[in-house]
Formats: C-alpha cells, sequence, structure tokens
C-alpha cells in the first residue's frame, strides 16, 4: 500500500487513457435514505434496466448503494456466502489486511487517490471454500445528486474450491446527469475456483464514469468478466487487469455503443503468468457519432499459455471515431497468443440482400447489427437479454 503522500499526490495525476476529469467539479455526495422494498423504492425502473431485480427473485442477496452510502443489503441466508459493506468488513476482519488495496494502487491516478483519501464504502463478498452458489448475488451503484462524486471500493473473494455468478448493475437517476462515479473492485478468485462478474451500466449524457478493477485468479480457475454499455454516457475510461496463474482462464467480453457526444475508452487487460493459462478478451462496439475505443492487452509471462484478443466495430454514423488497440506482448518462447481487429461499416450487399427478402433498409441494419452483437455476451439473465434487444433496436431507427 502506498504511503499518504505519495496518494495526496496522485490527486493531480492523469488517467493512463481517456479524457481527464476535474475532481473539484464535484462536490460528494450526501448519504441517502434506507430502502427496504425495492420494488416500492422511487429507483426500481433504474434498477430494472440495469439487470438488478426489484422483486429479488433467484437472487442470492442484493446491495443497493445510493450515492457514496448503503442503502439496502439483504441476503438469503445460505451456507457459505457472506455479504456485508465494505466497512463491515473492515471492522470484522481487523482492516482485510490481505484484501484492501493489496492488487490496486491506489497512487496509479486521480480517481484511486480520491477513494483511498475518502476511505470509501461499497460491497464485501465472499464465498467460502468449497461452496456453490446456485443463483446470482446482485449489486447496484445509483446516483441521485447532480455535480456530485461516488467513490465506492468492492471486493469479491471467491475461495479455493468455490464458484459465484455477480451481476452489477450501474445507473443515475434524472437529477444526477452531470455526475462522476469511481469505481474501485478488487477481486480475488482461489484455486479451482469460478466466477462470472457482469456489469451493466446506463448513465447520463454528461456523467463522468472511471472503474479500476483487478483480479487475481488462481490455479484451475476461470474468470469471466462482461460488460454491457448501450446508452449515452458523457465519458467512460476502463482498463480492467487480471492475473492469472497455472491453468487458469480468463475471458473479458465488452459490447458497448458509442452515441453522439460519447466518449468511451475500454477493454482489458490479462497477465498469463502460469503455465497453461488461457484467455480471450472480445470486444463488440458500434458508433452512433460517439468517440469509442476498445483497447486489449495480453502479456504471456509463462510457456504454454494460449491467447486471443479480438476487436470488431461497425460505424453507423459520421462525426465521431473508433479506434482499436489491441497488443500482444511475450516473454517466453513457449506462448501462442493472436489478434484480430477490424473497423468497418455495414456491406451494402448484406443491407440489399435483406430488403430483396422484403424488409426495409431500417429493418436490415438492425437485424445486421443483432447479428454482429449475438453471442458476444452469454449467461446474462433473460429479462436483461430483452432489454439490450431492445436497445438494440431503438439504436437503429432512423438510419
Amino acid at each position: 500500500m502506498s504511503d499518504n503522500q505519495s496518494v495526496k499526490e496522485a490527486l493531480n495525476k492523469k488517467g493512463a487513457y481517456g479524457k481527464d476529469l476535474d475532481l473539484d467539479h464535484y462536490e460528494m455526495a450526501q448519504d441517502s435514505d434506507r430502502i427496504d422494498d425495492l420494488q416500492s423504492s422511487e429507483f426500481a425502473k433504474e434498477m430494472e434496466n440495469v439487470g438488478v431485480v426489484a422483486d429479488e427473485q433467484n437472487r442470492s442477496g442484493t446491495i443497493v448503494m445510493i450515492n457514496n452510502s448503503v442503502s439496502h443489503c439483504s441476503a438469503k441466508k445460505q451456507e457459505g456466502l457472506e455479504f456485508m459493506s465494505t466497512r463491515e468488513a473492515l471492522e470484522k476482519y481487523d482492516g482485510l489486511k490481505d484484501y484492501y488495496w493489496k492488487i490496486l494502487d491506489p497512487a496509479k491516478d486521480k480517481y484511486t487517490a480520491k477513494g483511498y483519501l475518502e476511505e470509501s464504502d461499497g460491497y464485501f463478498v465472499r464465498v467460502k471454500s468449497g461452496y456453490h452458489i446456485k443463483t446470482p448475488v446482485q449489486t447496484c451503484m445509483l446516483m441521485n445528486s447532480n455535480r456530485t462524486i461516488q467513490n465506492v471500493h468492492n471486493i469479491v473473494i471467491v475461495e479455493d474450491g468455490a464458484s459465484l455468478e455477480m451481476i452489477t448493475g450501474c445507473s443515475t437517476s434524472h437529477h444526477a446527469d452531470d455526475a462522476l462515479h469511481v469505481g474501485v473492485s478488487e477481486i480475488y478468485v482461489g484455486d479451482n475456483a469460478n466466477l462470472t462478474f457482469s456489469m451493466i451500466h446506463s448513465w447520463g449524457k454528461q456523467t463522468g464514469v472511471r472503474p479500476r478493477t483487478a483480479c487475481l485468479v488462481g490455479k484451475n480457475s476461470n474468470y469471466t468478466n462482461n460488460y454491457v454499455l448501450l446508452n449515452p454516457v458523457g465519458s467512460l475510461q476502463s482498463f480492467p487487469v487480471a492475473t492469472l496463474a497455472e491453468n487458469a482462464s480468463a475471458t473479458y467480453n465488452t459490447m458497448c455503443i458509442a452515441h453522439e457526444n460519447s466518449d468511451i475508452d475500454t477493454g482489458g487487460m490479462v497477465n498469463l503468468n502460469g503455465k497453461g493459462a488461457r484467455a480471450e478478451i472480445m470486444s463488440r462496439s458500434i458508433s452512433m457519432g460517439g468517440n469509442m475505443c476498445a483497447r486489449g492487452r495480453m502479456v504471456g509471462n509463462a510457456p504454454q499459455v494460449k491467447g486471443h484478443l479480438e476487436c470488431r466495430s461497425i460505424v453507423l454514423k459520421d462525426g465521431g471515431s473508433t479506434v482499436a488497440i489491441p497488443e500482444l506482448e511475450v516473454h517466453v518462447a513457449d506462448v501462442e497468443l493472436t489478434h484480430e481487429a477490424a473497423v468497418g461499416k455495414i456491406a451494402r450487399d448484406q443491407i440489399e440482400y435483406l430488403m430483396s427478402r422484403g424488409l426495409d433498409e431500417d429493418q436490415a441494419v438492425s437485424m445486421i447489427v443483432k447479428g454482429f452483437l449475438s453471442g458476444s455476451i452469454n449467461g446474462l439473465p433473460p429479462a436483461l437479454q430483452k432489454e439490450l434487444d431492445s436497445a438494440i433496436e431503438q439504436a437503429n431507427l432512423g438510419d
């Protein structure tokens, strides 16, 4: 962990990628009231839109954080699952010395420094060794105050031989279009364990979003990271990093639509540090006149590792920019890493073929886009998949 002075100095340190945001533009958001019944909450619709089920059916637990305080925390009684706020966990486990700020440097940039110095709260999820949680845990990070900052620090631990699925929805209310979300997440997956971590974001047109995520994956374990952003956002910059042990695997799936005036810089990095480790980084993006940068980076540090990196983007409207940046780095001989990147428009002959089958041009474009995105993220709940299909349909109206 960095000393306080170096972290304070980092408050002026720009992020490595993405648009620089002025932290002084935002104030700390006030604590929010407790929510006992999510279905009757004024935020029920916002939560449903990002995959957080308000009736909590088929969920193992729910944490809702509004502004900078936990407003709702409920967990179904089941062996092997611990679920609480980060602050509660710090008290219960004497500061979480083995996990708190261990795989993320608080002096990384101004956003991590802000969260560290203000000792931000968040959620703590732990699955004990040998337990398999049958239904997903869901969390929701929601902002409800304009020109404020939400600082979140989450810790997820899936111990040896355990498994978990998480769905995290993040959103803003109509009161908080011009706000900043900084989400620090430290994720630990033990040996012979599995974690699927799905994030669905829906922000305001001026919202700044700066997730900072690191994951340590143990031997023979699997980690899947899904990220979905279909609505307009002001500025988003995210570059999560996973580090893999022997025979571990990681998969990053990203689906983004860059609307007009949106500035999106996202992707992922995998360090293949253990013999036989495997990774996939898959990105599908659509530019609707916004700026889209898709990054992917793999580093082969051990023999017999394999990885594939794929960035594909379709440009539907002029006015923005689309950039794909795949990177492969190898430090040993026995490594197999590949990459593929493509940016372009929808082929006219594809549209004309579908129109010859009775579709109009808008319907043809919509069908092609659905095919482009289909299969890029597996395992989403049916209700959320329906929401994604609807958003994709609407995004192509009028083209």
